[in-house]
């Protein structure tokens, strides 16, 4: 009796609530506006049945939980899902081919096409240094664009268990990420660049690894993000991309997943609520086509929404788990590159934003 006088209690107020809301909106001008002292009483009132029927259910038997479960308000066919609103879009400059067009023509056209942000290259910027630029100058020319630097690309094999390499390549990091942090960026990608083939590693000694590579990223102000690599040896799977974090022990740990690489290494996109939305910083976005793992290559990804990747499930999954980040748009294709860099890029960005738009309704 209790626990349905309780259920009763919440279910009246909410309603209570949901009414005066609806006659608040609707009504903001009439002349007996809801009364705001009021409401949050009565929001505390609600608050109070909710707890006080939540320990009722853990204190009863199961079946009288059930049955109280069962006189629930019935669910909507359509409802929203979480996230969204402050998602950034970001274009990672491989998607135009960035490795043949010049730096600051990157930059003009990720503002053109109305990007957020850019996941710039290494070997880009050290083009432009090599040719006069200076970091600077970069970030001035990034800033004045209205733009972020909200990731990056390098391929320091910090994962090596070679002792002398892994030393070797935390260096070579940290110059890369003070590079980063100097235009302005935050954060940088962390593939098993230098473990693609050989042995298998030990993930526990990854997980030192990359706890080591956590930290020089904490001295230079830069996150590097634990990426899956589909074609790899070593984290070609989520599972051990999940591993490898955890056992980093490190506040810093995350994950940058790729829709691209999910598929091509064998990972279930459902495994990624297993991930809290706040360790994915940056998803990587794109789609593929009807082709095999064992045959599929990055110039085959396509624009989101154009293969058959189950996009709105991917999305709604992080949103779910309460991912609001950066989106940035990664294509290796062949064809996408023999555009103008401004006509696909505003495509990419157009597409990417048609299938967010497309996940944010649960079906």
């Amino acid at each position: 009796m209790y626990i349905g006088y309780v259920f009763r209690y919440h279910l009246e107020v909410r309603q209570r609530l949901m009414k005066q809301q609806r006659d608040h909106s609707f009504n903001s001008s009439s002349e007996h506006p809801l009364d705001r002292r009021g409401f949050l009483a009565q929001g505390a009132g609600a608050v109070t049945a909710v707890a006080m029927f939540e320990y009722a259910m853990a204190s009863t038997p199961s079946a009288y939980a059930a049955a109280a479960c069962a006189t629930t308000l019935p669910i909507p066919a359509t409802q929203p899902a979480l996230g969204g609103n402050s998602l950034k879009y970001c274009l990672n400059t491989s998607t135009i081919h960035g490795e043949v067009v010049p730096l600051v023509d990157q930059i003009t056209v990720a503002q053109k096409a109305g990007y957020d942000s850019m996941e710039l290259w290494l070997r880009d910027i050290d083009k432009y240094l090599a040719a006069g630029g200076t970091l600077g100058d970069l970030r001035k020319r990034i800033a004045d664009a209205g733009l972020t630097i909200e990731s990056s690309i390098a391929f320091a094999p910090w994962i090596l268990m070679d002792e002398a390499k892994h030393k070797a390549a935390l260096e070579q990091a940290k110059k890369e990420m003070d590079m980063i942090v100097a235009i302005g960026g935050k954060r940088i990608a962390a593939p098993p660049a230098g473990a693609t083939d050989g042995d298998r590693l030990d993930l526990n000694v990854a997980g030192d690894r990359y706890r080591a590579l956590l930290e020089v990223g904490r001295q230079s102000g830069c996150i590097p993000q634990l990426e899956v690599w589909g074609f790899s040896k070593n984290l070609s799977k989520l599972s051990e991309v999940l591993h490898v974090a955890a056992a980093a022990q490190h506040p810093d740990a995350c994950v940058l997943p790729d829709v691209y690489h999910l598929y091509k290494g064998g990972s279930e996109f459902h495994d990624l609520g297993l991930l809290a939305g706040n360790k994915i910083h940056v998803f990587h976005m794109n789609d593929y086509p009807d082709m095999p793992r064992d045959k599929i290559n990055d110039s085959d990804r396509v624009y989101p929404g154009d293969g058959i990747a189950p996009i709105s499930k991917v999305l709604q999954t992080v949103f779910a788990s309460g991912f609001n980040g950066v989106l940035s748009l990664e294509l290796f294709n062949r064809e996408y590159w023999k555009m103008d860099p401004l006509e696909n890029a505003t495509i990419g960005l157009k597409k990417t934003k048609a299938v967010v738009e497309a996940a944010k309704v649960v079906r």
